[in-house]
């Protein structure tokens, strides 16, 4: 079980961000080659990133590459420099359709094979920024057993939408949240929300981060490091809920001892899914 509250952005023309950024210590790291490098930057961009992954910085912090589009001239290459590198997941911006996804895989594969990396080794993540990405979300979550994780992008959404943010709730996003989570519970992987842009409110910050762990998302992409401690305390555990998941972690861990088949707490039956719940609990308050 890997936790995946917080994937932060960082652009991979930075070269003083990518050498320092894992001192913040998110679960996930996105070294970004799309929209935050300009196309004079591409090539350098690349080089940077290659080198970055390839010095093992990051330790046990997940890494991820946004590569460009597949409608771009670039996105062979970034592909190519990102599964060399042994980068763990390639996210694909503007996902659509499951051929992107099922061209993607074919192409990653191959890559492994040239460059002796174990097949399947390199996961996906699709990130959802449409309409037509949002209905097809289903499918796309589904389309490969690579794929470990989806992340809904906000503002090209709402620009395909032809509406803008608002304050709240956000209803104009609301569909989309839904639509998108739901995808990846179906296809048990995991899901972000999306990037808050304001780094200097936290009141509105904090009120997506809710919005996002009540509806059940994993965790939310974020775009600047002050952002990774106010994510990960919203996600902390309350006290009692701790509690009560060590008390059934133990009645699990004493059922498997004893060789029962019926786990109890308290003259309860215990399912599975409890027992599960309860080691993601004690997971979330280790990294709080």
């Amino acid at each position: 079980m890997r936790l995946r509250r917080s994937m932060m952005f960082i652009p991979g023309a930075n070269a003083g961000m990518l050498s320092n950024s894992y001192i913040y210590q998110p679960d996930s790291v996105m070294f970004d080659l799309e929209d935050s490098v300009s196309l004079t930057e591409k090539d350098s961009a690349r080089f940077l990133v290659f080198n970055t992954l390839k010095e093992n910085l990051y330790g046990d912090i997940e890494t991820v590459v946004r590569i460009n589009g597949v409608e771009t001239p670039f996105w062979e290459d970034d592909l190519d420099m990102a599964v060399r590198a042994g980068v763990q997941i390639v996210r694909l911006p503007k996902t659509e359709t499951v051929e992107e996804i099922k061209e993607l895989e074919q192409r990653i594969e191959k890559i492994e094979k040239d460059c002796g990396r174990t097949i399947g080794d390199t996961k996906i993540m699709a990130a959802i920024e449409s309409a037509c990405g949002v209905v097809n979300s289903v499918a796309i979550a589904k389309a490969t057993p690579r794929m470990v994780a989806i992340a809904l992008a906000g503002f090209d959404y709402l620009v395909d939408m032809q509406t803008s943010r608002s304050s709240g709730s956000e209803p104009e996003l609301f569909y989309a949240r839904a639509a998108v989570l739901h995808a990846a519970r179906a296809a048990k992987i995991d899901a972000f929300d999306v990037a808050y842009g304001n780094v200097n409110d936290e009141e509105g910050f904090l009120r997506e981060v809710e919005i996002a762990k009540n509806l059940g998302y994993n965790g939310k992409s974020l775009i600047h490091p002050r952002q990774i401690e106010l994510l990960h305390k919203a996600y902390a555990p309350a006290q009692k809920d701790v509690d009560h998941a060590r008390k059934v972690v133990a009645a699990a861990e004493d059922a498997e001892q004893k060789g029962l088949g019926v786990i109890s707490l308290d003259g309860k039956m215990i399912d599975p899914p409890v027992v599960h719940e309860a080691q993601r609990v004690l997971l979330l308050a280790e990294h709080s």
